[in-house]
């Protein structure tokens, strides 16, 4: 992982703007649509792969520059054998065939998560996808993968001490911050999750200290560009304070 500067909006006052720079999905409800249409669950992921292709699409017509979508938790292994066995082929065919049309799209790839439980063929194509797309700018797109924001953030304390040993004596927020999966991107403005359920989930813990929160009954097989532009809309209607009253936001700058 880049070791960036991760901007914390518990630490200073982030720009604010009416879109988001960087928005992360929990994209659920993809059996639940399937069991709707007395199809199997994973006919729902499959369906759930052209949703990604749309909303990638519609964060660069709107100018988004980063997208976090959480694919695969680490809680996930506990699905049926099948389904994650279908899930580990979905990924590696969308690999196949997606990497080459986002490099013609100036968008860069990346995959966070624990990835060591991923087979060699997975990793090796995950790994070449990253370096064909380093370079690339119009679009960040991050899956999560095999991910939890616990993991995430026991994760970086080790390869912050590993890095650091001096550090063991005692350490502060910016000293651990790079090490986090998502360290050199901006802290998301805006989180959707499809589906209903109202909670995170393990995903981010970190990160969504100051996210905006936006929670929709409709599945992600349903989530159409219309439906992003309802969260893109309810986003831009709230008041972010970072702490402060609303008073002060009519006398003071967003970086202030």
């Amino acid at each position: 992982m880049a070791l960036g500067r991760l901007f914390s909006s518990t630490r200073a006052v982030p720009a604010v703007s009416e879109m988001p720079a960087h928005v992360a999905i929990i994209m659920d409800g993809n059996g639940r649509w399937a069991r709707k249409r007395m199809m199997p669950r994973v006919a729902g992921h499959k369906r759930g792969l052209e949703t990604v292709r749309e909303i990638v699409s519609a964060c660069i017509e709107r100018g988004i520059g980063h997208l976090t979508l959480f694919a695969f938790s680490s809680e996930n292994w506990r699905r049926p054998e099948e389904e994650v066995s279908f899930l580990m082929n979905l990924f590696l065919k969308a690999l196949e065939q997606e990497i080459a049309k986002l490099h013609r799209n100036n968008i860069r790839f990346r995959v966070t998560g624990d990835l060591s439980r991923f087979d060699d063929r997975i990793r090796v194509m995950i790994a070449d996808a990253e370096a064909l797309t380093i370079e690339n700018t119009k679009l960040t797109l991050t899956i999560a993968a095999n991910y939890g924001g616990r993991w995430d953030i026991l994760n970086a304390v080790e390869s912050m001490l590993a890095a650091h040993p001096d550090k063991r004596a005692g350490f502060q927020e910016e000293d651990l911050a790079p090490f986090l999966a998502l360290g050199d991107l901006p802290e998301p403005d805006l989180f959707i999750r499809t589906g209903g359920e109202q909670r995170i989930s393990n995903f981010l813990l970190w990160q969504l200290a100051y996210t905006e929160l936006f929670f929709t009954e409709t599945l992600w097989p349903e989530f159409d560009a219309a439906a992003f532009d309802v969260a893109l809309n309810s986003f831009r209607t709230r008041e972010r304070r970072f702490g402060r009253t609303s008073e002060q936001l009519q006398t003071k700058t967003p970086t202030e």
